[in-house]
C-alpha cells in the first residue's frame, strides 16, 4: 500500500508539473495574439502539435467585424501562399502514377507558353527556378493588381502568352514568381481531365479528410464559418481587403488550422502517398551550377537558430499564415489570421522559442579580419545590378561596412559576410579599387552589382527622356513628361508616378503627383521599382526598361516624343 500511495504521490506531481508546464507555454501563446484578442479587431487562429498530438488549438479576435462574429478554431482562413505545397503534392501524386514527369516541358502541357529557346520544366515552375515573370506584377503595371480586377486562369495564361522574355535563364537563379504554380494547377487540370479543385478533393483532401479544406475558384461562393479579411489602417481600424479572384494553386486554400496540422503529419509519417511521395516533396531544388536551394515542393527548408525547420508563409489579400515543422522536436505549428498587421513569419519564430527555445542557439559568427582605413575607403559608393537597375549603397560608419542596415563583416580582403542573411559579398579589386562585387548566396548563380556614380540632371536632359512608351508584355503604355518641372511617368486613368534619378537614365519611380519645387521628397511616396532609359547608337532614348520586384527588365518602345 505504502509503494501504491507513493506511486500515485509521483504521478500526481509529475502531472501537476506538465500541467504547469502546458500552463505557462498557453500563457506566453496568448501573449504573443494579445493586441489581436479584442471585439474590435480581427484576429489569428493557431494549432500545435507535439509528438502527433494537438496541444493547442485557440482562436482571438473576431471573424467578421460587421456582424460581430467571433474568431474559432474551426473557423476557416485563406492560407496564402501556404498552398502552393498542395499544388506539389498534385503534380507529384501525377508523377507517381506515371502521367508525367517533373522534367517535363511545360509546352508539352501548355504550349501557350512562349518557346524562350530553353526548356522550362516543371521542376524549374515547383522551385521558383523558371525566369517566368510573375503575372500579378504584370497585372499591377497594366494598372489592374490584383485586389482590384477579379482575374482567372484565362487571365493568367493571357499574361504568359503575351511575355517576350524571362527573369533569367531557366535553372540559373531563385526568384519567387506565383506564376509557375498557376502554370502547375492548369498541368493537373490538362493531364488529369478533372478540374484542379475536384482532382485536389478527390485525391488529397477526402483521402486524408480535411474536412474544412477546398480551394477558393469561385471567389463568390459562400463558405460557411469563412473569416473576412482585413487591412489594418494603422490608428485601430480596420477596412475590409478580400480576396476577389478566382486564381488558385498560387494560394487560394481555405482551410483551419487543424487541417494544416493534419496535412503537416501527412508530410511526415508516409501513410499518404506512400514513402516516395515524402521524398519528392522535399526534394529541394538545384540551380545549374549544381548549387542546392531551400525550396522544394511548396516547402521551404532551412535552420532556424540551429534547428531544421520546414515552413511556409503565406499573404493574400487581408489573409496571413504559416505552416512550420521542427522534424527534430516532433513540433508541428499552423497558424491562420484575417488581419495585415499579423507577421506570420515573426509569430512563427516567436512560438518556436516558446517550445524548443532551449535549443535555439545563435550562430557563430566568423572572426572579422583587421583592414586599413586606407582599404577600407574603397568599398564604399553607389553599385547597380545590369539586369534589374537595383542598386545598393555602400556605407563606411565608424570604420564597417554597411549595406543599409546591415553591418557587413570582412573575412578577407575581397570578401564580406552578410549575417542577417548568409550571404558574401565578393568584390573584384583592381588596382587597389574596387569595381564591383558578386552576391554568393544560393538564390543565385551570378549576380553582380557594378560601381556607378550618382546623377543629378537638368531639366533640359530630363525634357530628351520625353515621348510616349508602349509594352505588348504589359499591355501598358506610358507617357513620359515633364510635371511641375519633374520627370513623371503617365499611366491613364490617373496614374502618374514621379521618377526621382539614382544613376545615368536611371530612375526610382513613386507614386504621386509631384511639388513644384525642384526637390522631391521622395519618402513620403512608397517607391514603385527601377526605370531606366536605354540609348541607341546616336545617344537618342529609344526604350524604356522596367524592373519591378518579380518582373526584371520589361522593355517599353519608344513611340514618339
Amino acid at each position: 500500500m505504502k509503494l501504491l500511495y507513493l506511486a500515485l504521490i509521483t504521478i500526481a506531481i509529475v502531472s501537476s508539473c506538465v500541467s504547469s508546464e502546458v500552463n505557462n507555454r498557453t500563457s506566453q501563446v496568448d501573449h504573443i495574439f494579445e493586441k489581436w484578442n479584442t471585439s474590435s479587431s480581427p484576429g489569428c487562429a493557431v494549432g500545435i502539435m507535439e509528438n502527433d498530438q494537438i496541444i493547442l488549438e485557440k482562436a482571438y479576435g473576431m471573424a467578421d467585424l460587421q456582424h460581430g462574429v467571433a474568431n474559432t478554431k474551426e473557423t476557416i482562413f485563406e492560407n496564402g501562399s501556404v498552398s502552393k505545397q498542395f499544388t506539389a503534392a498534385a503534380i507529384i501524386l501525377l508523377a507517381l502514377d506515371g502521367d508525367l514527369s517533373l522534367d517535363d516541358n511545360v509546352r508539352k502541357y501548355i504550349p501557350e507558353v512562349p518557346d524562350y529557346g530553353e526548356a522550362i520544366t516543371l521542376r524549374h515552375l515547383m522551385t521558383h527556378t523558371s525566369g517566368l515573370r510573375d503575372w500579378g506584377s504584370i497585372a499591377s503595371i497594366s494598372g489592374w493588381p490584383r485586389h482590384e480586377r477579379s482575374h482567372n486562369h484565362d487571365d493568367v495564361l493571357d499574361i504568359v502568352s503575351r511575355q517576350t522574355a524571362l527573369n533569367f535563364h531557366p535553372g540559373t537563379e531563385y526568384s519567387y514568381s506565383n506564376t509557375g504554380y498557376n502554370l502547375l494547377a492548369m498541368v493537373v487540370t490538362r493531364v488529369s481531365g478533372t478540374p484542379f479543385a475536384q482532382f485536389s478533393m478527390e485525391h488529397i483532401f477526402e483521402p486524408l479528410r480535411l474536412k474544412n479544406t477546398q480551394w477558393r475558384d469561385d471567389h463568390r461562393r459562400i463558405i460557411k464559418d469563412r473569416s473576412t479579411a482585413y487591412r489594418a489602417l494603422g490608428d485601430g481600424n480596420f477596412e475590409i481587403l478580400q480576396p476577389i479572384e478566382n486564381v488558385h494553386g498560387n494560394g487560394g486554400l481555405l482551410t483551419t488550422v487543424k487541417d494544416l496540422l493534419i496535412w503537416n503529419r501527412a508530410l511526415e509519417d508516409g501513410k499518404f502517398g506512400g514513402q516516395k511521395f515524402v521524398e519528392m516533396m522535399h526534394e529541394q531544388g538545384r540551380l545549374t551550377d549544381d548549387s542546392e536551394i531551400t525550396y522544394a515542393g511548396g516547402l521551404q527548408i532551412d535552420y532556424f537558430k540551429g534547428q531544421k525547420r520546414i515552413s511556409h508563409t503565406g499573404s493574400t489579400a487581408g489573409y496571413r499564415a504559416f505552416v512550420a515543422r521542427y522534424p527534430e522536436h516532433q513540433l508541428s505549428v499552423a497558424l491562420l489570421c484575417n488581419t495585415s498587421d499579423a507577421n506570420p513569419g515573426s509569430i512563427r519564430d516567436q512560438i518556436a522559442d516558446i517550445f524548443i527555445g532551449e535549443f535555439l542557439t545563435d550562430p557563430e559568427l566568423p572572426q572579422a579580419i583587421t583592414l586599413t582605413p586606407g582599404m577600407t575607403a574603397s568599398y564604399p559608393g553607389l553599385y547597380y545590378d545590369h539586369v534589374t537597375g537595383q542598386t545598393k549603397q555602400l556605407e563606411l560608419r565608424g570604420g564597417d561596412l554597411y549595406d543599409g542596415i546591415d553591418k557587413l563583416i570582412p573575412t578577407s580582403p575581397s570578401v564580406f559576410l552578410n549575417p542577417a542573411n548568409d550571404i558574401h559579398y565578393i568584390f573584384e579589386i583592381r588596382e587597389g579599387l574596387v569595381k564591383a562585387f558578386s552576391l554568393d548566396s544560393w538564390q543565385y548563380t551570378n549576380k553582380r552589382y557594378q560601381r556607378t556614380n550618382s546623377w543629378n540632371p537638368n531639366l533640359r536632359e530630363l525634357e530628351k527622356l520625353s515621348g510616349i512608351y508602349s509594352s505588348t508584355d504589359s499591355n501598358t503604355t506610358y507617357v513620359v513628361k515633364i510635371m511641375n518641372n519633374h520627370l513623371v511617368v503617365e499611366q491613364k486613368p490617373g496614374r502618374v508616378q514621379v521618377l526621382t534619378p539614382i544613376y545615368k537614365d536611371a530612375f526610382l519611380g513613386h507614386f504621386g503627383v509631384p511639388k513644384f519645387d525642384n526637390e522631391w521628397p521622395s519618402e513620403r511616396f512608397p517607391s514603385n521599382g527601377i526605370i531606366r532609359f536605354r540609348r541607341n547608337s546616336r545617344n537618342v532614348p529609344t526604350e524604356l526598361s522596367g524592373s519591378w520586384g518579380r518582373v526584371f527588365d520589361m522593355r517599353f518602345q519608344r513611340q514618339t516624343n
